[in-house]
């Protein structure tokens, strides 16, 4: 195709030629017209090639999968102390061999003040949504005046993309994260609930108090 591509050329240049000697417009029409088929068939010849390149290249290889050491583990930040006396078990108070006979079936020893401190610890944490990643931190209980009062201000804290507690900057579950600023009241319309390690709830309400 591209020999008579030149062909057609040298045709039309030598029908220019002879049309602006002889002043024939028949010629120069024709030298037009070879001109054109010229670059039709140009044309035909550069699509042709590239076809052929296209089926004659291999298909690209997909890059291999990343290998995984069998043996590596997620590392986590530590739990704080307050997590291990929540975890403590209820004391009693001893009761004395003389007074032991003299209680009823139906009576409990009275709980020390170690129990009601366990129970207080679990009051600070809300219950968690289903969906929530096991890793993530147990959201922080608020009272219905401090939600209020926080929902307010444009205090800044940082969220995690797709994690649904915002933090304080000193949180420790923010070690080895990339996290985003965005004001409070942000954060809440969003939808985020306040993180139980840090508890943003009652340091923010603190800090209006103090202010």
């Amino acid at each position: 195709m591209i020999p008579a591509s030149l062909l057609l050329i040298l045709v039309a240049v030598t029908l220019l030629v002879l049309g602006l000697t002889g002043g024939s417009s028949n010629l120069l029409i024709s030298s037009i017209v070879a001109s054109l088929l010229a670059a039709v068939a140009l044309v035909i010849s550069a699509r042709q090639t590239a076809s052929k390149r296209v089926a004659e290249e291999p298909a690209p290889a997909f890059p291999a999968a990343p290998e995984f050491a069998p043996d590596a583990e997620p590392t986590y930040a530590a739990e704080p102390e307050f997590a291990e006396a929540a975890r403590d078990t209820v004391q009693f108070e001893p009761v004395p061999d003389s007074v032991a006979g003299d209680l009823s079936a139906d009576e409990a020893p009275v709980p020390t003040p170690a129990a009601s401190d366990e129970a207080d610890d679990e009051e600070e944490f809300a219950e968690p949504d289903a969906d929530d990643p096991d890793d993530e931190p147990l959201p922080q209980a608020v009272r219905p005046a401090d939600a209020v009062r926080v929902a307010r201000m444009d205090a800044e804290v940082l969220v995690v993309d797709g994690r649904p507690r915002y933090h304080l900057a000193d949180c420790p579950h923010l070690v080895g994260k990339l996290a985003e600023p965005v004001p409070v009241n942000e954060a809440i319309e969003l939808g985020f609930s306040p993180c139980g390690l840090c508890r943003p709830v009652d340091r923010l309400a603190a800090a209006a108090a103090h202010s």
